[in-house]
């Protein structure tokens, strides 16, 4: 079985941000991680990230949010989508 492509979404935000979301079922997880999904959900703005959320082997479920390097639960993708969100929407409330 390969990699399975579930969504991919990218758009220009009103302030100039890029918006970007990418997640593929897998055959088998990437330890440590123990779901099947492969995904990086991200904001930038003046070609930095500002807000991250992505998996990798060795490093498992993160988030990034201006800089700082967090863990974080996935949960599913409905979910990853609505934390990004939520993350997006406080960073223009301080900005």
């Amino acid at each position: 079985m390969k990699a399975t492509l579930i969504t991919s979404f990218k758009d220009i935000t009103p302030e100039g941000g890029i918006l970007e979301l990418v997640v593929w079922r897998l055959p088998a997880a990437v330890p440590p991680c123990i779901h099947r999904y492969k995904y990086r959900a991200v904001f930038v703005v003046n070609g930095e990230r500002v807000i991250g959320f992505d998996n990798e082997r060795g490093k498992g479920d993160h988030c990034h949010r201006q800089g700082q390097e967090q863990p974080y639960q996935f949960t599913g993708v409905d979910q990853l989508v609505e934390d990004l969100m939520t993350e997006v929407e406080r960073w223009r409330s301080e900005h």
